[in-house]
C-alpha cells in the first residue's frame, strides 16, 4: 500500500519563503517540500542547507528545487513572493504592489497550466490584493485561495493582550480583522479571556487599558521587527504553516484569514481579514459575529482600502 505524502510547494524563497520551507519541516506538517524561485542558485542552496537539517525534524521531510509546472502535484502552494527593499523607504506594505502583481501574473499562469488543482495560501503583500488577484488568475474554486491576511496581527494582539493581563494567549480569543495593514480594526466586543467577555472584566485593573493604543500596539508590531532587521520572519511563516496545516489535517480550525466575503458583514465580491473556519477545502466557513454599528463601520472601512487598492491592481 502506498501512503500519499502531503506536498506543499513554496514559491518565493527570500527570507519569508525560507522559514516557510524551515517551519513545513520543523512543525511536522509536510512530507515533501518543493521550493520555487527565479534565482536558481539561492534555491538550490536553501534546499541543501533544508536537507541537512532533516536529522533534526520530526520525521522526515523530502526538499526539492523545483520549477512552477513541478508543483502541479502539490496540495497547497505557499506564494511569498516579494522585493523587501520597497518597504525599506516608505514602511506602506501598499508600495510593494507593482512588483508583486506583476511577479504573480507571471506565475499563476504557469503553474495552472502544469495541472496545478490544489490550495493556494498567500502570504505577499499587500495580502488581500494579491490574494483576490491569485484567485482572479487561478479561477479555482472559492476557498482554495486565501492569505495570511489577519492571521499575523491577531496574533500581535493577543500578546499584546497576553502581557497586558498576564492571561495566556491560549486562553484568549481575539481577532484584528479588516485590511492587512494599517487600516485594520480590532473588534473589542467579542474579546473574551477564559471565555468571559471583556466588558464583564471591567473591576480587575489590569483589564482596564487604551483600546486604540492596544491596537496601535498590534498594528505596528511588525515594524518594530522590520526596523532592527528589515524583515519579519519568524512569525509570518509560522503563521502560513499553521494555516496550511489546518488544511493537510482538516482541523477546522478558526483563525483569521484574508478570505472571500459573499455577504458576510454586509461585503461581497473582496477579500478581507476574518474569522473563518479552514480545513480540507481551505476557507470552508467565514465565521460572522453580531458587531455593533461602530465597530461594523470600521470593518466596512478596511474593505473600502481593500477594494481601492484592488482597483489599482487591475490597473497596473
Amino acid at each position: 500500500m502506498s501512503i500519499k505524502k502531503r506536498t506543499v510547494g513554496v514559491i518565493g524563497i527570500g527570507h519569508v519563503g525560507a522559514h516557510v520551507g524551515f517551519c513545513l519541516g520543523m512543525m511536522g506538517v509536510a512530507d515533501v517540500v518543493r521550493l520555487c524561485d527565479t534565482n536558481e542558485q539561492k534555491v538550490a542552496s536553501e534546499v541543501n542547507d533544508l536537507n541537512d537539517a532533516v536529522k533534526f525534524m520530526p520525521h522526515r521531510v523530502k526538499y526539492i528545487a523545483s520549477s512552477y509546472e513541478d508543483l502541479k502535484d502539490c496540495d497547497v502552494i505557499v506564494n511569498s513572493v516579494g522585493n523587501i527593499e520597497l518597504l525599506v523607504a516608505t514602511m506602506d506594505r501598499d508600495d510593494e504592489m507593482e512588483y508583486t502583481v506583476g511577479q504573480v501574473k507571471q506565475w499563476v499562469p504557469k503553474v495552472m497550466a502544469g495541472g496545478f488543482n490544489g490550495i493556494i495560501v498567500n502570504i505577499t503583500n499587500p495580502c488581500d490584493v494579491i490574494t483576490n488577484l491569485i484567485s482572479e488568475l487561478s479561477g479555482l474554486p472559492k476557498g482554495h485561495v486565501l492569505g495570511t491576511g489577519t492571521c499575523l496581527d491577531t496574533a500581535r494582539l493577543v500578546n499584546a493582550l497576553s502581557q497586558q493581563t498576564d492571561v495566556a494567549p491560549a486562553s484568549i480569543m481575539a481577532y484584528m480583522m479588516g485590511e492587512h495593514g494599517n487600516a485594520q480594526m480590532a473588534p473589542w466586543s467579542i474579546v473574551t479571556f477564559g471565555g468571559k467577555k471583556l466588558s464583564d472584566l471591567q473591576d480587575k485593573p489590569q483589564f482596564v487599558f487604551d483600546h486604540e493604543e492596544m491596537k496601535t500596539r498590534a498594528i505596528k508590531g511588525g515594524w518594530v521587527t522590520f526596523v532592527g532587521k528589515h524583515c519579519t520572519e519568524y512569525a509570518i511563516a509560522s503563521a502560513a504553516v499553521t494555516i496550511v496545516r489546518a488544511i493537510l489535517h482538516d482541523t477546522k480550525e478558526i483563525m483569521a484569514t484574508s478570505c472571500p466575503l459573499d455577504g458576510q458583514y454586509g461585503e461581497t465580491g473582496i477579500f478581507a481579514g476574518c474569522p473563518a473556519v479552514v480545513g480540507a477545502n481551505g476557507v470552508e466557513e467565514v465565521v460572522e459575529f453580531d458587531l455593533p454599528a461602530d465597530e461594523l463601520a470600521a470593518f466596512k472601512d478596511c474593505c473600502q482600502k481593500i477594494r481601492d487598492n484592488i482597483d489599482k491592481s487591475h490597473k497596473l
